[in-house]
């Protein structure tokens, strides 16, 4: 998938989580668009890889792509760094919620990943697409739709303590002439 896809994929279950979690939304989904764009750092031409590219190189070099970065032992390190480094539920929820979007989405192409790294085993969902496919613009779509239903949800909270707070209420409930 497109990192355009990473990132709407990880707002989209970013959202979804924090509208069933008291975890603060707003890191949440912060940590969420980290999360979803953390696993590409083993490919170049990835927007992360972009942003780190010796770092995308050392790890490609080692690891190749979709194999350490994809895998379930990827996750738990990265939730046992954050857990030592940064004690926040919200953010080690958001990176981890954005890294399993991010899973799930490249499991949704021919390619598969490496989830069960070490093992040289590729996992793909039975239904697959190719990256930057029409199906992949539909996916795109359908995530961006999510993202607005509960994004409305859940951050319909700060649009309402934000009106409240300029006390624009009684402004937009005036009478118009």
């Amino acid at each position: 998938m497109k990192g355009k896809t990473h990132i709407i994929g990880g707002v989209a279950s970013s959202l979804a989580v924090a509208h069933f979690t008291y975890a603060d939304p707003v890191l949440l989904i912060g940590a969420g668009i980290a999360g979803s764009l953390i696993p590409d750092i083993c490919h170049g031409g990835s927007k992360i890889g972009k942003t780190f590219p010796l770092l995308s190189k050392l790890i490609n070099f080692v690891f190749g792509h979709r194999s350490f970065t994809h895998s379930l032992l990827f996750i738990v390190l990265i939730a046992f760094l954050v857990d030592y480094f940064f004690p926040n539920d919200a953010l080690k929820l958001g990176l981890i919620t954005g890294m399993i979007s991010h899973y799930l989405l490249d499991m949704a192409t021919k390619s598969g990943i490496q989830l069960f790294f070490p093992i040289n085993f590729k996992v793909r969902l039975p239904i697959t697409t190719r990256t930057g496919s029409f199906a992949e613009n539909i996916i795109f779509s359908l995530l961006c739709l999510v993202s607005l239903y509960f994004g409305f949800q859940v951050l319909g909270v700060y649009i309402f303590n934000f009106i409240n707070d300029f006390n624009m209420g009684e402004f937009l409930a005036a009478p118009a002439y």
